[in-house]
C-alpha cells in the first residue's frame, strides 16, 4: 500500500469508528497490508485487495476469547 493509501485508509477508519488514536503502520514483509492500531496496541490487519480494475480495503480483526468480560449469568 502507498502511504497515500494509508494516510487515506486510516482518516476513513478514525471517521468510521469516531476514535482518532487510530493509525496503520507500515508491515515491513508485506507490501499488501498494514497494522491496525489503538493507542500503540495492534488490533487487527487491513488488506489491500485488487481485482478487476476495483481496489477494496478488508479489516480483519481477531478477538481472542481469554479477552472477553465474563458472559452475565442470565446470558450463560
Amino acid at each position: 500500500m502507498t502511504r497515500s493509501e494509508i494516510w487515506r485508509v486510516e482518516k476513513y477508519m478514525r471517521n468510521l469508528f469516531r476514535l482518532d488514536t487510530i493509525t496503520l503502520v507500515e508491515r515491513p514483509k508485506q507490501t499488501d497490508s498494514v497494522e491496525v492500531m489503538i493507542n500503540g496496541e495492534f488490533i487487527g490487519v487491513v488488506f489491500k485487495d485488487e481485482e478487476d480494475g476495483e481496489v477494496s480495503y478488508a479489516f480483519n480483526m481477531a478477538i481472542l476469547e481469554m479477552d472477553l468480560p465474563p458472559a452475565p449469568a442470565s446470558r450463560a
